[in-house]
């Protein structure tokens, strides 16, 4: 068993990393398919999504459900627990647009942050 010091390590092992959050932050807005991630997230390969994936599944974060049809449906899903960590990407979300604003960048696109 890993013994953590403080949350924040908990935090950084759950949620660490270049995907993670992204990947909660699109599914806190809707259920996503597999196909619709690589839209929403050009450049992540697909080795690293299905590791990152099932880490947030294993971790109780993200539900995977399969849909038995031809071809197969996959869909992703926030647990209950995923979304309690709705307000941390919104807080996240907003500090992002905050620190863009300052320093005087220009999202590709405005995102709304508030998600519920």
């Amino acid at each position: 068993m890993v013994k953590y010091n403080t949350g924040i390590n908990i935090f950084m092992d759950i949620a660490g990393g270049k995907w993670k959050c992204l990947i909660l932050f699109f599914l806190s807005q809707q259920s996503v398919r597999t196909k619709e991630f690589y839209e929403l997230m050009p450049g992540i390969t697909q080795k690293v999504l299905t590791d990152q994936l099932k880490q947030l599944e294993g971790d109780g974060l993200v539900r995977r459900e399969i849909f038995r049809e031809v071809p197969p449906k996959v869909e992703y899903s926030l647990t209950e627990l995923g979304r309690s960590f709705i307000p941390v990407l919104n807080t996240m979300c907003e500090w992002g647009n905050t620190y863009a604003s300052v320093k005087g960048m220009e999202p590709d696109e405005q995102i709304q942050c508030d998600h519920k």
